[in-house]
C-alpha cells in the first residue's frame, strides 16, 4: 500500500470516545486498539475511563511493549493537534487526584460536558459512581473484578478447544456477563440512573463506559451512549462532523471478517488463575 493510499484509508471524525481499554491486563486487545488508532483521526479524543487497569497492576505487574505503544500513539496524536481529555474510571482512579492537570498534552477531568456539532450537550463520565457494587461495597467490587478475570481465562480456554474441534467462536465471558447482569437487571438500572444524571445536568444525552455494553439508544428523552470496551467488543463511539453519533468496531474499520482468537497464552493464563486461587 502506498503512502497516499494509506492516507486515503484514514477515517476522520470530529470526536472519538474510547473507554475500558484496561492496559495492564492480559485481556486488553492492545493490538486491535493500535490498528484502530492508526486508521482514525479526530479533532478531539475523549478517554472515558479505565484506560489503565490499576487494580490488576497492583495485584501483578504486566506492562508489555504494546501498552507503551498505545500510550505513545495517543501522545503523538496530542502533539499533532488532537485535543485529548482523560476522564478516569474506577480502575484508573489514581488519575482522579489530578483534575485539570495536563500530561504530555492529555488533560485530566472528572467529567466533561461535550457539545456536538448539531448543538446537543452530552454529559461524559465513566459511570462507576452509579454502580452500587463499586460505590457501596469495595471488597465485593474487587471480588467481582477477579471473577471477571476468571471468565476471560475460561473464555480463552474454550475458544482454543472449540477452534481445535472446528467449532465456531463463542464468548463464554460475554454470555456469563449477560446472564448475571440480566438476572439482576443491572444494565437497565445503570442506564436509567446515568440518564437521570444527564437530565439533572440539563444535558441532551450522556456518554459513558464502565459496564462494557456498547449501545446508542434513547431513554426517557435522553440519548444514552455507552462506548463499550477493548477487552471483548473492541468498540468506540465516533461523532461525525454533522454531530451524528456512530457506534463503530475495530472489525468494521479493519475489514477483518471474523474475530481473531489469541490462544498463545492459554496455558500461562490458566496457571496464573490457578495460582491466584490457591493463594
Amino acid at each position: 500500500m502506498t503512502e497516499k493510499e494509506h492516507v486515503e484509508d484514514i477515517r476522520h471524525f470530529r470526536t472519538l470516545f474510547i473507554s475500558d481499554v484496561h492496559l495492564g491486563s492480559k485481556a486488553a486487545k492492545t493490538d486491535y486498539l493500535l490498528d484502530f488508532l492508526r486508521v482514525t483521526e479526530a479533532e478531539t479524543i475523549i478517554l472515558v475511563g479505565d484506560i489503565v487497569d490499576g487494580w490488576r497492576l497492583k495485584r501483578s505487574w504486566y506492562w508489555p511493549q504494546a501498552c507503551n505503544d498505545v500510550v505513545q500513539k495517543l501522545l503523538r496524536k496530542a502533539r499533532k493537534g488532537s485535543r485529548i481529555i482523560y476522564i478516569p474510571g474506577n480502575h484508573d482512579e489514581f488519575m482522579r487526584d489530578f483534575p485539570g492537570v495536563h500530561f504530555g498534552g492529555i488533560e485530566v477531568a472528572q467529567r466533561h460536558m461535550h457539545e456536538s456539532a448539531d448543538g446537543r450537550k452530552y454529559l461524559v463520565l465513566h459511570g462507576d459512581e452509579f454502580d452500587v457494587v463499586v460505590r457501596n461495597a469495595r471488597l465485593l467490587a474487587y471480588l467481582g473484578d477477579w471473577a471477571y478475570d476468571m471468565a476471560i481465562v475460561i473464555n480463552i480456554g474454550l475458544a482454543a478447544i472449540r477452534r481445535r474441534l472446528g467449532m465456531p467462536y463463542w464468548s463464554f465471558s460475554a454470555w456469563a456477563k449477560q446472564q448475571v447482569k440480566h438476572a439482576v437487571n443491572f444494565i437497565g438500572e445503570f442506564q436509567r440512573v446515568v440518564a437521570d444524571e444527564a437530565r439533572r445536568e440539563n444535558a441532551d444525552g450522556v456518554i459513558c463506559g464502565h459496564i462494557h455494553h456498547a449501545v446508542i439508544e434513547d431513554i426517557g428523552g435522553i440519548r444514552y451512549i455507552n462506548t463499550g470496551d477493548w477487552v471483548e467488543s473492541c468498540t468506540a463511539i465516533a461523532e461525525h462532523h454533522d454531530g451524528t453519533m456512530e457506534l463503530i468496531t475495530w472489525r468494521q474499520l479493519s475489514g477483518v471478517p471474523a474475530v481473531r482468537e489469541d490462544t498463545t497464552e492459554v496455558e500461562t493464563m490458566m496457571a496464573r488463575a490457578l495460582s491466584q486461587q490457591a493463594a
